[in-house]
């Protein structure tokens, strides 16, 4: 990021938009639904800016499978919607991840389940970390803590899904979506690309035909297919693990968050040590892979961790996993599209201690 340039105050989904525009997406299909319709409303603006294309589809399915097509042609492309729309796409999102084509899906995740309502939530983490549908795939999921992180990851997210040839989702939150902050933008120019090795096109310049699907008729073909899938995986649980940690080097808590409750979380950290608490706050970026390693580390040390989330609780699962029987787990749980505050976190940290 070059200090040089100046940051443009920007809404979330703006810079959603803007940096999936700078990582080199050309070509956007979606379905309006809130809280996300800035994310299509920037895109019929600015694609013909960069010679991109932009179509509303006629539902959340006819989207995703636009994406699968153009995809399927090496094209860098997106859709975004929130859960209800994002549950509409498991099928062909599971599609893609057995034909090996990369895409970017912006999830603004919304209250639920059903309808539910347009506050913030964090109740898709489930359907984000062990979603794609059916079978034996699973998104790539990262999940941004400020409008910055937001811009960087779907930037970045192209690279990552055209390196491991596998969709890629940033889970972004209602609250981060519609608030406004300042962002560093990066030009427009479309990286270099080398032509893709495996992306269709026809018969051309004495090039063979290739062919995209994801139909193994035979179980051992279908078989080896999983088999390489999981050694995906494996590589990019060793590439692609992302974390941000602060706070104190000795904790008596372990604080577990990320997006909203992550930012809250880090004030409360400074409310606790007032009373004398020593916190310290492990961050995912990555959701899937999702960052056990600093988490166990830490849990051998705190004797208590507090794991924040905007859900009934969904993330608390794979802390529980990483923590063992090292550390006592607890549960913040926020729902209902409210928004957690510092102050209830910090009671709670006093709680938990028992200061």
């Amino acid at each position: 990021m070059s200090a040089e340039r100046k940051p443009v105050l920007m809404k979330g989904n703006e810079a959603a938009a803007e940096g999936a525009i700078a990582g080199g997406c050309r070509h956007f299909f979606g379905y309006p639904i809130t809280p996300q319709n800035e994310i299509p409303e920037y895109m019929a603006l600015h694609m013909p800016d960069v010679g991109g294309v932009y179509l509303q589809a006629e539902s959340e399915v006819a989207a995703i499978n636009m994406v699968f097509g153009a995809a399927a042609t090496g094209a860098r492309v997106m859709t975004s919607s929130s859960g209800p729309g994002i549950s509409l796409m498991q099928e062909a999102l599971s599609y893609m991840v057995g034909a090996r084509v990369p895409c970017l899906v912006v999830n603004v995740c919304r209250g639920g389940p059903g309808l539910g309502n347009i506050g913030t939530s964090q109740s898709d983490y489930w359907l984000a970390t062990r979603g794609a549908g059916h079978g034996d795939g699973r998104c790539i999921t990262f999940a941004p803590a400020t409008l910055q992180e937001q811009y960087d990851l779907c930037r970045e997210s192209f690279e990552v899904a055209e390196r491991y040839r596998h969709p890629v989702m940033v889970l972004s939150e209602a609250a981060l979506g519609q608030m406004m902050e300042p962002v560093i933008v990066q030009p427009r120019g479309e990286p270099p690309r080398p032509e893709l090795a495996w992306a269709i096109g026809g018969e051309r310049h004495g090039r063979k035909r290739r062919v995209i699907n994801s139909l193994y008729a035979q179980p051992p073909d279908l078989e080896a297919q999983n088999l390489e899938l999981a050694e995906l995986y494996q590589q990019v649980r060793r590439e692609q693990t992302r974390w941000v940690e602060v706070g104190d080097e000795d904790p008596e808590v372990m604080i577990v968050a990320y997006g909203i409750p992550a930012r809250c979380s880090e004030t409360a950290m400074e409310r606790a040590a007032e009373h004398g608490i020593r916190a310290r706050l492990v961050r995912p970026v990555s959701l899937f892979p999702f960052p056990h390693e600093p988490i166990r580390r830490w849990s051998a040390i705190a004797p208590h961790t507090l794991v924040v989330e905007a859900s009934i609780g969904q993330m608390v699962d794979d802390v529980r996993t990483a923590v063992g029987d090292q550390s006592e787990v607890s549960l913040l749980s926020v729902l209902g599209g409210l928004l957690t505050t510092p102050e209830r976190i910090a009671a709670e940290i006093r709680r938990i201690v028992g200061r």
